[in-house]
């Protein structure tokens, strides 16, 4: 396994659509293991594949926010098939070193996704989960959170 490099903003990668998985290869199932292994490292709630430079649909999030303890969950061709509510709240993205801002969200949202054993499986997230599942399936469209961002905030904001 490996650390994978995540790409930022001015790459222009991040803005480009990504592709389904075809099939599940042993490539595909090493890419996620580096995706988790690279999340864990850099203390993230989630990561798309087109965070590291692999246009493919998918991305991980660790449902764990306990400092040492991982829980990961895989989404492979991953569709949203339900919402509700509204949510703002703050959002950053790894992609976007340093900067946050305000984003108006779902307060729950469901994703339909294949994992890795080519299994379909429906997830729901409320809160920060729910949040994390909009963002990362943006980002396999090429959308940013500073695409929607209601405001930006000014770093002193975290001080």
């Amino acid at each position: 396994m490996a650390i994978l490099k995540i790409i930022t903003e001015e790459d222009e990668t991040l803005r480009k659509k990504s592709k389904p998985v075809t099939e599940i290869t042993p490539r595909i199932l090493t890419i996620l293991d580096d995706m988790k292994d690279t999340l864990i490292q850099a203390d993230g709630v989630g990561l798309a594949a087109v965070q590291t430079g692999i246009l493919r649909r998918m991305f991980i999030i660790n449902t764990s926010v306990e400092e040492g303890k991982a829980e990961i969950v895989e989404f492979i061709n991953p569709e949203i098939i339900k919402t509700s509510g509204n949510q703002q709240e703050v959002e950053g993205c790894l992609s976007v070193p340093g900067k946050y801002g305000i984003t108006s969200r779902p307060q729950k949202v469901t994703v339909r996704a294949t994992n890795r054993n080519g299994e379909e499986f429906e997830f729901t997230g409320e809160g920060l989960f729910a949040r994390c599942l909009c963002h990362e399936y943006e980002h396999l469209d090429g959308i940013l959170y500073t695409d929607n961002v209601v405001k930006m905030l000014d770093p002193e904001d975290f001080e």
